[in-house]
């Protein structure tokens, strides 16, 4: 009986050391799902048409973007809106954005501001929106003294003044000095990114927008 019960023993261990290294081996394999393996690409994988359409159509005033082959959802960003409240880009899924960077003490946005506030009152709505973001560090009053001289009126307001959403991006590659932009598609996905400016209401930046608003339709 000693014997057979010590025989049954060693089976349970052995069965549960097979179990232990097939789980290890699963990891191995496939990585975590939600991190940045297989799981964190698969949320994004029916982006790649998109993706595609997008990079035959960034010529001319946007052939500086930059496209992702593999779309990964955008990073998770938070602000605050012109009432104080905090809001994160995730709050805009289900809508097409053209997420943007930009500070008073920037040259470059003096001129491309006005351009993506015209994009905004041309394509603005319930289907995309230009969500760009002030990072000066001094509060409110000089970001929006700047943008009543470069006449911007269909813009909303967006600030973080703590320049975290900078540092995020950074350390994501993406920001490496302003003006920074993504394309992020209906479904929260990061299609194309640009660093610097560019003539957003160009009818080459209209044609990538129209495709990034259709999404796989187009």
């Amino acid at each position: 009986m000693d014997q057979n019960r010590s025989s049954g023993r060693g089976r349970i261990v052995l069965i549960g050391a097979l179990g232990v290294a097939a789980a290890i081996a699963a990891v191995g394999i496939y990585g975590i799902v939600g991190q940045n393996g297989n799981g964190e690409a698969g949320l994004c994988s029916s982006s790649s048409a998109l993706a595609a359409t997008v990079d035959g159509l960034a010529t001319g005033e946007v052939a500086a973007l930059i496209i992702n082959e593999s779309p990964k959802p955008a990073p998770e960003l938070t602000f605050v809106d012109d009432t104080g409240a905090e809001r994160a880009l995730s709050d805009w899924k289900g809508r097409a954005v053209l997420f943007n960077l930009w500070a008073t003490w920037c040259a470059p946005c003096r001129y491309e501001m006005p351009a993506l506030d015209n994009l905004q009152a041309e394509f603005g709505g319930d289907e995309f929106e230009v969500v760009a973001v002030n990072i000066d560090t001094g509060g409110d009053d000089k970001p929006r003294k700047f943008l009543a001289e470069v006449k911007v009126d269909d813009l909303a307001y967006y600030a973080d003044h703590t320049t975290d959403v900078f540092r995020e991006l950074k350390k994501a590659g993406r920001a490496f000095g302003l003006p920074t932009t993504l394309l992020i598609d209906r479904d929260g996905c990061e299609i194309a990114h640009m660093a610097g400016p560019a003539e957003w209401d160009s009818d080459d930046a209209k044609g990538v927008v129209r495709a990034l608003i259709g999404g796989t339709q187009q």
